[in-house]
Protein backbone atom coordinates (compact mmCIF):
# COMPACT_ATOMS: atom_id res chain seq x y z
CA UNK A 1 0.00 0.00 0.00
CA UNK A 2 2.92 2.62 1.02
CA UNK A 3 4.79 1.92 -2.82
CA UNK A 4 0.97 2.47 -4.49
CA UNK A 5 0.64 5.35 -2.26
CA UNK A 6 4.31 6.64 -3.23
CA UNK A 7 3.65 5.68 -6.86
CA UNK A 8 0.03 7.63 -7.59
CA UNK A 9 1.72 10.90 -5.88
CA UNK A 10 4.75 11.08 -7.89
CA UNK A 11 3.33 10.32 -11.27
CA UNK A 12 -0.01 12.34 -10.50
CA UNK A 13 1.94 15.26 -9.63
CA UNK A 14 4.58 15.27 -12.26
CA UNK A 15 2.02 15.10 -15.16
CA UNK A 16 -0.56 17.85 -13.19
CA UNK A 17 2.53 19.66 -13.23
CA UNK A 18 3.14 19.13 -16.42
CA UNK A 19 -0.32 19.93 -17.99
CA UNK A 20 -0.75 23.01 -15.72
CA UNK A 21 1.83 24.21 -18.06
CA UNK A 22 -0.48 24.34 -20.92
CA UNK A 23 -3.27 25.13 -19.43
CA UNK A 24 -1.91 28.24 -17.69
CA UNK A 25 -0.26 29.42 -21.22
CA UNK A 26 -3.27 28.79 -23.28
CA UNK A 27 -5.43 30.71 -21.01
CA UNK A 28 -3.01 33.85 -21.11
CA UNK A 29 -3.12 33.04 -25.03
CA UNK A 30 -6.71 33.31 -24.75
CA UNK A 31 -7.29 29.73 -25.70
CA UNK A 32 -10.79 28.27 -24.48
CA UNK A 33 -9.40 25.27 -22.43
CA UNK A 34 -12.88 23.32 -21.90
CA UNK A 35 -11.43 21.01 -19.39
CA UNK A 36 -8.78 20.40 -16.89
CA UNK A 37 -8.87 17.30 -15.46
CA UNK A 38 -7.28 15.06 -12.36
CA UNK A 39 -7.03 11.83 -13.04
CA UNK A 40 -8.37 9.69 -15.78
CA UNK A 41 -11.24 7.51 -16.11
CA UNK A 42 -14.97 8.28 -15.01
CA UNK A 43 -15.66 11.60 -13.37
CA UNK A 44 -16.37 11.50 -9.60
CA UNK A 45 -16.61 15.37 -9.31
CA UNK A 46 -16.93 18.19 -11.70
CA UNK A 47 -17.07 22.20 -11.32
CA UNK A 48 -17.64 24.17 -14.70
CA UNK A 49 -15.96 28.35 -14.06
CA UNK A 50 -17.34 31.08 -15.27
CA UNK A 51 -14.68 31.23 -17.78
CA UNK A 52 -16.14 27.74 -19.56
CA UNK A 53 -13.14 25.70 -17.88
CA UNK A 54 -14.67 22.42 -15.86
CA UNK A 55 -12.82 20.96 -13.39
CA UNK A 56 -12.56 17.65 -12.90
CA UNK A 57 -11.62 14.83 -10.34
CA UNK A 58 -11.69 11.58 -12.01
CA UNK A 59 -11.80 7.43 -10.46
CA UNK A 60 -8.11 6.81 -11.43
CA UNK A 61 -5.70 8.93 -9.68
CA UNK A 62 -3.07 8.62 -12.46
CA UNK A 63 -2.01 11.44 -13.77
CA UNK A 64 -4.53 14.53 -15.65
CA UNK A 65 -5.04 16.09 -18.59
CA UNK A 66 -6.17 19.57 -20.52
CA UNK A 67 -8.56 19.33 -23.39
CA UNK A 68 -8.63 22.70 -25.58
CA UNK A 69 -10.97 24.17 -27.84
CA UNK A 70 -9.30 23.06 -31.44
CA UNK A 71 -6.76 20.77 -30.52
CA UNK A 72 -8.51 18.33 -32.33
CA UNK A 73 -10.73 16.58 -29.35
CA UNK A 74 -13.75 18.60 -30.03
CA UNK A 75 -16.82 16.89 -31.25
CA UNK A 76 -20.12 18.85 -31.79
CA UNK A 77 -23.26 16.58 -30.72
CA UNK A 78 -25.57 18.82 -32.54
CA UNK A 79 -27.21 17.40 -35.97
CA UNK A 80 -29.63 18.30 -38.18
CA UNK A 81 -32.87 16.90 -37.56
CA UNK A 82 -32.00 16.96 -33.68
CA UNK A 83 -34.36 18.14 -31.45
CA UNK A 84 -32.83 21.01 -29.00
CA UNK A 85 -34.28 23.85 -26.52
CA UNK A 86 -32.98 27.28 -26.72
CA UNK A 87 -32.18 29.50 -24.00
CA UNK A 88 -32.03 33.20 -24.52
CA UNK A 89 -31.15 36.16 -22.98
CA UNK A 90 -32.91 39.80 -22.60
CA UNK A 91 -31.39 40.58 -25.85
CA UNK A 92 -32.54 37.65 -27.59
CA UNK A 93 -28.90 35.74 -28.08
CA UNK A 94 -28.95 32.23 -27.26
CA UNK A 95 -27.25 31.51 -24.22
CA UNK A 96 -27.92 27.41 -23.91
CA UNK A 97 -28.69 24.48 -26.06
CA UNK A 98 -30.08 22.03 -24.34
CA UNK A 99 -30.10 18.71 -25.91
CA UNK A 100 -30.29 16.46 -23.28
CA UNK A 101 -33.24 14.88 -22.71
CA UNK A 102 -32.74 14.21 -18.85
CA UNK A 103 -32.52 18.28 -18.29
CA UNK A 104 -35.58 20.70 -18.59
CA UNK A 105 -35.21 23.91 -18.94
CA UNK A 106 -37.66 26.65 -18.24
CA UNK A 107 -38.82 28.71 -20.45
CA UNK A 108 -36.74 27.18 -23.09
CA UNK A 109 -37.53 27.32 -26.75
CA UNK A 110 -38.35 23.75 -28.42
CA UNK A 111 -36.68 23.61 -31.77
CA UNK A 112 -35.53 20.75 -34.56
CA UNK A 113 -32.18 21.98 -35.84
CA UNK A 114 -31.78 22.59 -39.83
CA UNK A 115 -28.60 24.34 -39.82
CA UNK A 116 -26.12 25.81 -37.14
CA UNK A 117 -22.85 27.92 -36.80
CA UNK A 118 -21.23 27.64 -33.78
CA UNK A 119 -17.82 29.07 -35.00
CA UNK A 120 -17.88 31.85 -37.55
CA UNK A 121 -21.35 33.14 -38.04
CA UNK A 122 -22.80 32.22 -34.55
CA UNK A 123 -26.38 31.10 -35.48
CA UNK A 124 -28.48 28.42 -35.00
CA UNK A 125 -31.87 27.58 -37.41
CA UNK A 126 -34.57 25.17 -37.28
CA UNK A 127 -38.41 24.30 -36.84
CA UNK A 128 -40.22 25.69 -33.90
CA UNK A 129 -42.81 23.86 -32.13
CA UNK A 130 -42.77 21.64 -35.16
CA UNK A 131 -43.78 24.15 -37.66
CA UNK A 132 -42.49 22.64 -40.60
CA UNK A 133 -43.43 25.93 -42.74
CA UNK A 134 -41.42 28.45 -41.55
CA UNK A 135 -37.25 28.19 -40.57
CA UNK A 136 -36.20 30.60 -37.41
CA UNK A 137 -32.71 31.83 -37.23
CA UNK A 138 -31.30 32.28 -33.80
CA UNK A 139 -28.01 34.48 -33.11
CA UNK A 140 -25.88 32.96 -30.43
CA UNK A 141 -23.73 33.77 -27.70
CA UNK A 142 -19.86 34.06 -27.92
CA UNK A 143 -20.05 32.39 -24.47
CA UNK A 144 -22.92 30.03 -24.89
CA UNK A 145 -23.09 26.63 -23.42
CA UNK A 146 -24.14 23.49 -24.75
CA UNK A 147 -26.12 20.68 -23.03
CA UNK A 148 -24.90 17.32 -24.13
CA UNK A 149 -27.40 14.18 -23.91
CA UNK A 150 -25.50 13.19 -20.76
CA UNK A 151 -26.04 16.03 -18.91
CA UNK A 152 -22.85 17.52 -19.24
CA UNK A 153 -22.66 21.44 -20.28
CA UNK A 154 -19.53 22.72 -22.08
CA UNK A 155 -18.69 25.90 -23.70
CA UNK A 156 -18.94 26.63 -27.27
CA UNK A 157 -15.72 27.66 -29.15
CA UNK A 158 -15.89 30.37 -31.42
CA UNK A 159 -13.07 30.45 -33.99
CA UNK A 160 -11.12 33.53 -31.97
CA UNK A 161 -10.96 30.88 -29.09
CA UNK A 162 -9.69 27.90 -31.08
CA UNK A 163 -5.99 26.39 -30.29
CA UNK A 164 -5.07 27.62 -34.10
CA UNK A 165 -6.68 30.95 -34.04
CA UNK A 166 -3.77 31.98 -31.00
CA UNK A 167 -0.31 33.59 -32.46
CA UNK A 168 1.88 30.95 -33.46
CA UNK A 169 4.24 32.20 -30.66
CA UNK A 170 1.64 31.66 -28.45
CA UNK A 171 0.89 28.34 -29.66
CA UNK A 172 4.40 27.01 -29.32
CA UNK A 173 4.85 28.30 -25.37
CA UNK A 174 1.71 26.68 -24.88
CA UNK A 175 3.28 23.89 -26.28
CA UNK A 176 6.38 23.90 -24.70
CA UNK A 177 4.91 25.18 -21.34
CA UNK A 178 4.21 21.10 -20.33
CA UNK A 179 8.02 20.38 -20.41
CA UNK A 180 8.82 23.93 -18.95
CA UNK A 181 7.07 22.87 -15.93
CA UNK A 182 8.78 20.16 -15.30
CA UNK A 183 12.23 21.15 -15.50
CA UNK A 184 10.68 23.64 -12.86
CA UNK A 185 9.26 21.01 -10.82
CA UNK A 186 12.65 19.77 -11.13
CA UNK A 187 14.37 22.74 -9.90
CA UNK A 188 12.13 23.28 -6.98
CA UNK A 189 12.49 19.81 -5.84
CA UNK A 190 16.18 19.47 -6.16
CA UNK A 191 16.06 22.74 -4.78
CA UNK A 192 14.39 21.77 -1.54
CA UNK A 193 17.21 18.55 -0.82
CA UNK A 194 19.67 20.98 -1.13
CA UNK A 195 17.69 22.88 1.55
CA UNK A 196 16.92 19.84 3.80
CA UNK A 197 21.00 18.54 3.78
CA UNK A 198 21.70 21.38 5.46
CA UNK A 199 23.43 23.12 2.09
CA UNK A 200 26.04 22.35 -0.94
CA UNK A 201 29.50 20.72 -0.02
CA UNK A 202 32.17 23.33 0.26
CA UNK A 203 34.31 21.84 -2.86
CA UNK A 204 36.33 24.81 -2.27
CA UNK A 205 38.00 24.44 0.85
CA UNK A 206 39.14 21.43 2.82
CA UNK A 207 37.51 22.11 5.89
CA UNK A 208 36.22 18.62 7.84
CA UNK A 209 32.15 18.66 8.83
CA UNK A 210 31.58 15.50 9.85
CA UNK A 211 33.64 12.35 11.20
CA UNK A 212 32.79 8.83 10.53
CA UNK A 213 32.54 6.78 14.09
CA UNK A 214 35.56 4.23 14.02
CA UNK A 215 37.12 5.81 11.09
CA UNK A 216 41.08 6.47 10.60
CA UNK A 217 39.88 10.30 10.87
CA UNK A 218 38.23 9.49 14.05
CA UNK A 219 41.71 7.17 15.49
CA UNK A 220 43.97 10.42 14.35
CA UNK A 221 42.03 13.16 16.30
CA UNK A 222 40.53 14.58 13.64
CA UNK A 223 37.42 17.07 14.86
CA UNK A 224 34.51 19.12 13.09
CA UNK A 225 35.99 22.47 12.03
CA UNK A 226 39.25 21.22 11.27
CA UNK A 227 40.48 22.24 8.32
CA UNK A 228 43.42 20.30 6.35
CA UNK A 229 45.87 21.95 4.64
CA UNK A 230 48.90 19.45 4.13
CA UNK A 231 48.85 15.62 3.50
CA UNK A 232 52.24 13.88 3.53
CA UNK A 233 53.78 17.81 3.21
CA UNK A 234 51.37 18.28 -0.38
CA UNK A 235 49.63 21.19 0.06
CA UNK A 236 45.88 20.47 -0.43
CA UNK A 237 43.63 23.39 -1.66
CA UNK A 238 40.00 22.15 -2.25
CA UNK A 239 38.70 18.90 -1.57
CA UNK A 240 39.08 17.29 -4.93
CA UNK A 241 43.06 17.10 -3.65
CA UNK A 242 42.30 16.10 -0.51
CA UNK A 243 40.48 13.46 -1.45
CA UNK A 244 43.25 12.26 -4.59
CA UNK A 245 46.14 12.35 -2.12
CA UNK A 246 43.76 9.98 0.54
CA UNK A 247 42.66 7.79 -1.96
CA UNK A 248 46.70 7.37 -3.07
CA UNK A 249 47.13 5.70 0.64
CA UNK A 250 45.32 2.96 1.61
CA UNK A 251 46.62 0.75 4.53
CA UNK A 252 49.52 3.28 4.82
CA UNK A 253 50.06 5.69 7.80
CA UNK A 254 50.05 9.30 6.21
CA UNK A 255 50.66 12.86 7.96
CA UNK A 256 48.54 15.58 8.48
CA UNK A 257 48.69 19.40 8.64
CA UNK A 258 45.90 20.24 10.24
CA UNK A 259 44.18 24.03 11.58
CA UNK A 260 42.32 24.04 14.47
CA UNK A 261 41.56 27.69 15.47
CA UNK A 262 45.02 29.70 16.18
CA UNK A 263 46.78 26.02 16.39
CA UNK A 264 48.22 24.01 13.79
CA UNK A 265 48.49 20.25 14.59
CA UNK A 266 50.60 17.46 12.93
CA UNK A 267 48.37 14.23 12.77
CA UNK A 268 49.15 11.02 11.88
CA UNK A 269 46.23 8.58 10.41
CA UNK A 270 45.84 5.49 8.36
CA UNK A 271 43.13 5.55 5.79
CA UNK A 272 41.62 2.54 6.00
CA UNK A 273 41.06 0.49 2.38
CA UNK A 274 38.11 0.09 -0.14
CA UNK A 275 37.40 -1.33 -3.69
CA UNK A 276 36.60 1.45 -6.38
CA UNK A 277 35.91 -0.54 -9.56
CA UNK A 278 39.56 -2.36 -9.59
CA UNK A 279 40.88 0.21 -7.88
CA UNK A 280 41.67 -0.27 -4.18
CA UNK A 281 41.26 3.69 -2.45
CA UNK A 282 42.30 4.82 0.93
CA UNK A 283 39.45 6.50 2.60
CA UNK A 284 40.06 8.63 5.63
CA UNK A 285 36.22 8.60 6.99
CA UNK A 286 35.39 12.86 6.52
CA UNK A 287 32.82 14.66 5.08
CA UNK A 288 33.45 18.00 3.64
CA UNK A 289 31.88 21.27 4.77
CA UNK A 290 28.93 22.93 3.49
CA UNK A 291 27.84 26.25 2.09
CA UNK A 292 24.42 26.92 4.18
CA UNK A 293 23.46 30.92 2.39
CA UNK A 294 20.76 31.37 0.76
CA UNK A 295 22.47 31.86 -2.80
CA UNK A 296 24.55 28.83 -2.57
CA UNK A 297 21.54 26.74 -1.86
CA UNK A 298 19.44 27.98 -4.80
CA UNK A 299 22.54 27.83 -6.79
CA UNK A 300 23.06 23.84 -5.69
CA UNK A 301 19.45 23.12 -7.03
CA UNK A 302 20.24 24.71 -9.86
CA UNK A 303 23.29 22.82 -10.58
CA UNK A 304 21.74 19.33 -9.38
CA UNK A 305 19.52 20.16 -11.54
CA UNK A 306 21.05 20.78 -15.13
CA UNK A 307 23.58 17.46 -13.82
CA UNK A 308 21.02 15.62 -14.02
CA UNK A 309 19.73 16.62 -17.19
CA UNK A 310 22.34 15.94 -18.43
CA UNK A 311 22.74 12.37 -17.47
CA UNK A 312 18.94 11.89 -19.04
CA UNK A 313 19.96 13.75 -22.44
CA UNK A 314 22.89 11.47 -22.78
CA UNK A 315 21.15 8.68 -22.36
CA UNK A 316 18.61 9.61 -24.58
CA UNK A 317 21.29 10.25 -27.67
CA UNK A 318 22.83 6.74 -26.42
CA UNK A 319 19.46 5.04 -26.58
CA UNK A 320 19.06 7.22 -30.67
CA UNK A 321 22.12 5.90 -31.60
CA UNK A 322 22.00 2.30 -30.24
CA UNK A 323 18.27 1.30 -29.52
CA UNK A 324 17.41 -1.08 -26.79
CA UNK A 325 14.11 -1.56 -24.76
CA UNK A 326 16.02 -2.99 -22.16
CA UNK A 327 16.83 1.10 -21.41
CA UNK A 328 13.44 2.41 -21.37
CA UNK A 329 11.40 1.98 -18.44
CA UNK A 330 7.21 2.31 -18.14
CA UNK A 331 4.99 2.72 -15.37
CA UNK A 332 6.29 -1.04 -14.39
CA UNK A 333 9.58 0.43 -13.94
CA UNK A 334 8.48 3.66 -11.90
CA UNK A 335 6.54 1.74 -9.40
CA UNK A 336 9.48 -0.58 -8.62
CA UNK A 337 11.47 2.28 -8.45
CA UNK A 338 8.49 3.53 -6.15
CA UNK A 339 9.07 0.60 -3.71
CA UNK A 340 12.81 0.96 -3.27
CA UNK A 341 12.35 4.55 -2.94
CA UNK A 342 9.31 4.28 -0.28
CA UNK A 343 11.56 1.97 1.73
CA UNK A 344 14.13 4.96 1.81
CA UNK A 345 12.12 7.58 3.26
CA UNK A 346 10.86 11.01 1.85
CA UNK A 347 14.35 12.53 0.46
CA UNK A 348 14.56 9.30 -2.02
CA UNK A 349 10.51 9.92 -2.60
CA UNK A 350 11.53 13.69 -3.52
CA UNK A 351 14.37 12.96 -5.62
CA UNK A 352 13.27 9.83 -7.16
CA UNK A 353 9.98 12.71 -8.67
CA UNK A 354 12.53 15.42 -9.74
CA UNK A 355 14.21 12.69 -11.97
CA UNK A 356 11.36 11.32 -13.48
CA UNK A 357 9.90 14.87 -13.64
CA UNK A 358 13.01 15.54 -15.52
CA UNK A 359 12.19 12.86 -18.06
CA UNK A 360 9.10 13.62 -18.67
CA UNK A 361 10.23 17.03 -19.55
CA UNK A 362 13.10 15.89 -22.33
CA UNK A 363 11.08 12.67 -23.72
CA UNK A 364 7.93 15.29 -24.07
CA UNK A 365 10.62 17.28 -26.32
CA UNK A 366 11.55 14.66 -28.40
CA UNK A 367 10.45 15.55 -31.94
CA UNK A 368 7.88 12.60 -32.20
CA UNK A 369 4.16 13.14 -33.74
CA UNK A 370 1.61 13.31 -30.88
CA UNK A 371 4.62 14.44 -28.47
CA UNK A 372 5.07 18.20 -27.25
CA UNK A 373 8.14 17.61 -28.96
CA UNK A 374 6.57 17.08 -32.48
CA UNK A 375 3.70 20.00 -32.05
CA UNK A 376 6.98 22.27 -31.71
CA UNK A 377 8.30 21.14 -34.77
CA UNK A 378 5.31 21.69 -36.62
CA UNK A 379 5.08 25.06 -35.54
CA UNK A 380 8.67 25.83 -36.70
CA UNK A 381 7.75 24.39 -40.13
CA UNK A 382 4.35 27.03 -40.15
CA UNK A 383 7.24 30.12 -38.91
CA UNK A 384 9.50 28.50 -42.36
CA UNK A 385 6.62 28.05 -44.44
CA UNK A 386 4.57 31.42 -43.86
CA UNK A 387 1.19 29.17 -43.05
CA UNK A 388 -0.13 26.09 -40.95
CA UNK A 389 0.25 22.48 -42.43
CA UNK A 390 -3.49 21.61 -43.21
CA UNK A 391 -5.69 20.05 -40.46
CA UNK A 392 -6.14 16.80 -42.19
CA UNK A 393 -2.21 16.33 -42.96
CA UNK A 394 -1.31 17.35 -39.15
CA UNK A 395 -4.14 14.70 -38.56
CA UNK A 396 -2.45 12.25 -40.15
CA UNK A 397 0.98 13.15 -38.88
CA UNK A 398 -0.75 13.29 -35.09
CA UNK A 399 -1.99 9.56 -35.57
CA UNK A 400 0.62 8.20 -36.79
CA UNK A 401 2.43 9.46 -34.01
CA UNK A 402 0.46 8.63 -31.40
CA UNK A 403 -0.05 4.87 -32.43
CA UNK A 404 3.83 4.55 -32.71
CA UNK A 405 3.97 5.99 -29.05
CA UNK A 406 1.06 3.62 -28.38
CA UNK A 407 3.36 0.83 -29.64
CA UNK A 408 6.43 1.84 -27.91
CA UNK A 409 4.43 1.74 -24.17
CA UNK A 410 2.75 -1.73 -24.92
CA UNK A 411 6.11 -3.22 -25.62
CA UNK A 412 8.47 -1.28 -22.91
CA UNK A 413 5.46 -2.52 -20.38
CA UNK A 414 5.64 -6.06 -21.40
CA UNK A 415 9.91 -6.26 -21.62
CA UNK A 416 9.10 -4.32 -17.57
CA UNK A 417 6.94 -6.97 -16.87
CA UNK A 418 9.17 -9.92 -18.14
CA UNK A 419 12.28 -7.79 -16.53
CA UNK A 420 11.02 -7.88 -12.75
CA UNK A 421 8.72 -10.82 -12.41
CA UNK A 422 9.68 -13.44 -14.45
Amino acid sequence: MKTILVFIIIFSVVVVIHEFGHYFFAKRAGILVREFAIGMGPKLFAHQAKDGTTYTIRMLPLGGYVQMAGWGEDETEITPGMPVALVQDASGKVTKINTSKKIQLQEAIPMEVTAFDLEDQLTISGYINGNEDEVATFSVDHDASIIHEDGVEVRIAPLDVQFQSAKLWQRMLTNFAGPLNNFILALVLFTGLVFAQGGVVNQDATIVSGIEAGSAAAAAGLEDGDEIVAINGTTVANWSELTTQIQKYPDTQITLDVKRGDQTLDLTATPSSSTSGSDTIGVLGVTPSLKTGIGAILLGGLQMTMDNALVIFKAVGNLIMQPDLDKLGGPVAIFQLSSQAASQGVLTVIGMMAMISINLGIFNLLPIPGLDGGKLVLNILEGLRGKPISQEKEGIITLIGFGFLMLLMVLVTWNDIQRFFF
